[in-house]
């Protein structure tokens, strides 16, 4: 069952920039990954989901609901984390996630204390005085500790270091195998990789590929025939590099990864 739905979203800024005919789905369970460069228009997708902006043309629905008519019962079930995350600075981080524990009518803080010690934050100080990293974490927290069932996350992991990015991929691990639907866009092709069941890529506002990670991989498969000069350093060759021997023929098939492949998408072209 779709619990994300996008069909044929526009929104024209009238300057070459917006979305353009998108259409995609994000089932119950899964996680979607959402790839393309600043200005593709992730972001723009994004905040029609969220009820943040009407579409020209075009309809997007979260558990049936349409997220503009009903934004508000849309945004109460779900997780967010924005690409820019608006704080309030002359709080603290214990005070901000008060304010919205009390904003979401949290019973419980349970998940608060669990996901503060997993990314190793102390919210005691002022928000102003938190590091990049620091605030990204409190973001998290904020999403996630309400325990919602369906997550719309722009570049989650922005401004985080490696064990907190590694730490952040086992959590949507987690929240997968628990039923959750993800959808997340990301410039971290490898997290992309690890959480995502299904990849969009998008640019200059048009979606150009929405498939598996294996599927995208096995459309960019690319194979190569080498001749040796004997069956012997043929069958050495296919060893060192998995190719298939016949004879003094050896063919080699590799595989590209999602950075690789994104890049053939983009292939040098501006997106401006």
């Amino acid at each position: 069952m779709s619990v994300i739905k996008i069909e044929n979203l526009v929104r024209d800024y009238e300057d070459g920039k917006g979305v353009f005919d998108i259409s995609f789905h994000v089932d119950q369970g899964e996680a979607f990954g959402f790839l393309g460069p600043n200005g593709a228009g992730k972001t723009t997708t994004i905040r029609h989901l969220m009820g943040f902006l009407k579409p020209r043309s075009g309809k997007c629905t979260i558990d049936g609901l349409d997220c503009w008519n009903a934004r508000d019962q849309v945004q109460a079930r779900l997780g967010y984390i924005p690409g820019e995350i608006g704080f309030f600075d002359d709080m603290s981080g214990t005070e901000f996630l008060k304010f919205i524990a009390e904003y979401r009518k949290i019973g419980t803080w349970s998940r608060k204390e669990e996901l503060l010690e997993r990314f190793e934050l102390d919210p005691k100080s002022k928000i102003k005085k938190m590091s990049k990293g620091t605030k990204q974490k409190l973001g998290i927290v904020a999403a996630f500790m309400h325990d919602p069932d369906i997550l719309i996350l722009d570049e989650p992991t922005s401004g985080l270091d490696p064990l907190m990015q590694s730490r952040f991929v086992n959590l949507i691990a987690e929240e997968k195998e628990h039923g959750k639907t993800v959808l997340m866009s990301s410039h971290m092709f490898e997290e992309v990789e690890r959480t995502c069941d299904r990849i969009g890529i998008i640019r200059n506002g048009r979606m150009i590929a929405v498939d598996s990670a294996d599927a995208l991989r096995e459309r960019h498969t690319r194979s190569y025939t080498v001749t040796l000069e004997n069956e012997a350093s043929a069958e050495a060759f296919a060893a060192d590099f998995g190719g298939i021997c016949s004879g003094t023929k050896v063919t080699v098939t590799t595989k590209q990864s999602l950075e690789e492949i994104f890049m053939n998408y983009y292939g040098g072209v501006k997106n401006d």
